[in-house]
């Protein structure tokens, strides 16, 4: 089993002729991705890496029926390329743009939900299933099925952190990146949820950073809802208030967000924070054995 994407998922790229959508299709496709259809205005009746282009979404929909987008389009258009994957019947979108206004990602996100839609991010690295399947822009090699549920909403961190699990011999179920945006459309407890109700994942890693109160709630959603192992990690402990750091919702406000709340939420509802990523593989050694 896995969470929102598996083996079965037919997959469409929106962007596809552009550089970074055709070089992200090429490691999808590697990966196992099952990519049925891209989409590039203007450049319908085109192949990439012998995935057909169509010049809309709908098009694409109509002769491919694939179920998920992943979206390598400028912020500008990200709304528009969206919202016609949607409105062709698309379960999960991943926008992997950065940039997209806030009024646009809300006007989405709120779209999306009364479809019964998910959307991972915006600005996001993506989803991968193991072993299964993969939508975004993560390194192939790192991603080995296993017992491990990750979500973060770092980049970078989830890939060491996920590189660190697989050579300490745990691979992962699936990966979620939720977005470094102020708004986004999973949070925490959507992928909690998922992660308690699914029987391949066994342990939880959560990748948070300052700013917000998503790790705070939580804890409070754990504290509650979640029997299985929780870890965590979190970046920002150096970081100063009123700076933001890397992303736009890691920021810390009158006096929300900091590092120290967010520990002592976590540790609170025996959520165990590693304090080096390094540290999370012997974290979960002491747990899975």
């Amino acid at each position: 089993m896995a969470i929102f994407i598996d083996e079965k998922t037919r997959v469409m790229v929106q962007g596809i002729t552009g550089n970074q959508g055709s070089f992200h299709t090429r490691q999808m496709l590697a990966y196992g991705t099952n990519i049925v259809a891209g989409v590039s205005p203007g450049k319908g009746g085109q192949e990439v890496e012998g995935v057909p282009v169509y010049d809309t979404a709908e098009a694409a929909c109509e002769e491919q029926k694939p179920d998920a987008s992943v979206l390598f389009v400028p912020a500008a258009f990200a709304l528009d390329g969206a919202l016609e994957a949607l409105n062709a019947g698309m379960k999960v979108i991943t926008p992997i743009t950065e940039g997209i206004p806030v009024q646009d990602a809300a006007h989405l996100i709120t779209n999306a939900r009364t479809r019964g839609a998910v959307v991972v991010g915006p600005n996001t690295f993506g989803i991968v299933s193991s072993g299964k399947c993969k939508i975004g822009i993560m390194p192939n090699q790192f991603y080995v099925p296993g017992p491990v549920g990750v979500v973060a909403r770092s980049g970078t961190l989830s890939y060491e952190i996920v590189a660190n699990l697989k050579d300490a011999g745990y691979g992962t179920s699936t990966v979620v990146g939720l977005g470094g945006d102020r708004i986004v459309g999973l949070d925490f407890v959507d992928v909690l949820a998922q992660f308690e109700a699914d029987g391949e994942t066994e342990l939880i890693v959560m990748v948070g950073e300052i700013g917000g109160t998503a790790e705070e709630e939580a804890a409070r959603y754990i504290e509650k809802h979640v029997s299985k192992p929780v870890l965590a990690y979190l970046a920002g402990k150096s970081a100063p208030p009123g700076k933001r750091m890397g992303h736009a919702g890691a920021i810390i406000e009158r006096g929300k967000g900091t590092f120290q709340a967010k520990v002592e939420a976590l540790e609170a509802v025996g959520v165990k924070v590693a304090e080096l990523p390094f540290q999370v593989p012997q974290l979960a050694k002491e747990i899975l054995g």
